[in-house]
């Protein structure tokens, strides 16, 4: 059957079937991706004081030398107004430096201060130490194949979205 492509679209029996709730795969994301932010903030708000906005921004920058505001955005994707939020209450705890970007003087680059630096080597081996204990109950295979499947349907959210570029 080489040439025939099945369709994945909901079966006639199951399109009038209410939906449940727990077997409904965008929520089933939901809940497991609040679960895990819970877990980390709950471990990390208290004691270092940040937001998981905040956390993702220091990350990302934790990564790099510099990177413009746009490009924190598009590594973290979250909302501009979100990074915008983060990166002031980084900067006003002294944990992130803004800079103008030297093309465009509207936009600013950004990079951890030596304190904000200091703060990540904390955190990293903390958030290595949680992904390790989240991981326990897979195997290696699972998790690759996990990986696999997020970014599969990463892919086709975006292409839902109209947000595909690749192709």
């Amino acid at each position: 059957m080489h040439g025939t492509v099945r369709s994945r679209a909901i079966p006639p029996s199951k399109a009038d079937a209410p939906l449940r709730l727990a077997e409904f795969l965008p929520y089933r994301l939901s809940v497991a991706v609040e679960s895990v932010s819970r877990a980390f903030a709950e471990r990390y708000e208290a004691e270092f004081g940040l937001s998981i906005p905040e956390w993702r921004v220091m990350a990302v920058l934790g990564e790099s030398e510099a990177l413009s505001t746009q490009a924190v955005i598009a590594r973290t994707e979250m909302d501009r107004v979100k990074v915008s939020r983060a990166v002031i209450r980084l900067a006003d705890k002294g944990l992130v430096s803004r800079h103008p970007h030297p093309e465009d003087q509207r936009a600013q680059m950004l990079r951890l201060a030596p304190r904000g630096m200091a703060l990540y080597r904390r955190i990293v081996p903390r958030a290595h130490a949680l992904q390790s204990e989240l991981a326990e109950v897979l195997t290696p295979e699972e998790i690759e194949q996990l990986g696999d499947m997020l970014e599969r349907l990463r892919g086709r959210a975006k292409r839902l979205l109209g947000e595909d570029n690749e192709g």
